[in-house]
């Protein structure tokens, strides 16, 4: 069986850094508050980068700019309507339910509008998702006034955010399971193989009869529904939200993409790799943040690491690693 190199490499990452953090901090970067804290910030981010994933595997220079801004619409106007209309010390659960439930209704709707205009109106993604990146901004500033809307610190949705379960912090259980139902609808679903298809070969695609516009406007209605998830963990992290949370991650959610190995012109993307690259990045932060580095300093070194793994990708390094080994070498037949 062939080793995926940016599965190898990023798993190798990981190791390395929780060794280098461990050794630097005498031990205190491995300790469980450390990692439990470090757990807690990924899932609003690695929700973003697996919608920039789905939209590259596309193709046709597929890209979702709109993902930050859309997590940040759909939590304003899910928190304005549920403060409005239910009371979260009274009814906990059903403001918890129905908050999340609206959240990711209206990042769908987002996500959907985004693939119409993509599909239909043929408008290039890069276009048309910053286009409606502005249009989810303003949106989100005309609903709350400019002003952040609070939701509140009741259970059960302040757990989502900030609770464990068996030690482990539910935002990323929650983060965890959508890994793997993803994974599992790309590989053996008969959407996830088009998808991959038809971001490798388009033509070919539309010569197989295959309804691209049906496909497009599902991968960008399910990196909708991400930044909706995005936004429920946001605010259950933040216990209020606001339209300009988060300016700064629509770019490492690329960067965590293009570090995951997902193709920019299509056709390919692994959303454990896309987990990986996430974990990489927030390990890389919280290590610096130990050895009291400025972040000035992390911007660079998000970009060194960047720089690095384009190289690998283009040298092909790992697979000509992996070459190297034993078992990699194919086994002499018999005299």
């Amino acid at each position: 069986m062939r080793l995926d190199p940016n599965f190898v490499t990023l798993s190798v990452l990981v190791a390395l850094l929780l060794a280098v953090g461990g050794w630097v901090s005498g031990g205190t970067y491995l300790s469980p508050f450390n990692l439990q804290s470090m757990a807690m910030q990924l899932p609003e981010i690695g929700f973003l980068a697996i919608g920039v994933m789905l939209a590259m595997c596309a193709g046709n220079g597929g890209i979702d700019l709109s993902g930050i801004a859309n997590a940040n619409m759909s939590g304003v106007a899910s928190g304005i309507f549920t403060v409005a209309f239910f009371d979260a010390a009274q009814q906990p659960v059903v403001f918890t339910a129905v908050f999340a439930m609206g959240c990711m209704i209206v990042g769908t709707l987002g996500g959907v509008l985004n693939g119409l205009i993509i599909s239909k109106l043929k408008v290039t993604p890069i276009l048309c998702t910053l286009g409606t990146q502005m249009l989810f901004t303003g949106v989100a500033v005309v609903l709350s006034g400019g002003r952040s809307v609070a939701v509140g610190a009741h259970d059960p949705l302040y757990s989502i955010g900030n609770g464990t379960a068996l030690g482990v912090p539910i935002g990323f259980l929650i983060f965890v399971g959508v890994v793997i139902l993803l994974g599992v609808v790309l590989k053996f679903t008969r959407y996830g193989v088009r998808l991959m298809l038809t971001g490798a070969n388009p033509k070919a695609a539309v010569f197989s009869g295959f309804p691209i516009s049906r496909i497009l406007t599902t991968t960008y209605a399910i990196s909708g529904l991400l930044a909706g998830m995005a936004g429920v963990v946001i605010a259950a992290r933040n216990v209020n939200v606001k339209w300009d949370y988060g300016t700064s991650y629509l770019l490492v959610a690329i960067l965590i993409a293009v570090m995951a190995g997902v193709r920019p012109e299509g056709g390919y993307g692994r959303v454990v790799n896309v987990m990986l690259s996430a974990i990489v990045l927030q390990l890389l932060t919280s290590l610096l943040n130990f050895m009291g580095m400025s972040n000035f300093v992390r911007d660079l070194a998000w970009g060194l690491l960047l720089l690095c793994f384009l190289a690998v990708g283009r040298f092909a390094v790992i697979d000509r690693i992996v070459a190297t080994l034993p078992s990699a070498r194919s086994p002499r037949a018999p005299s």
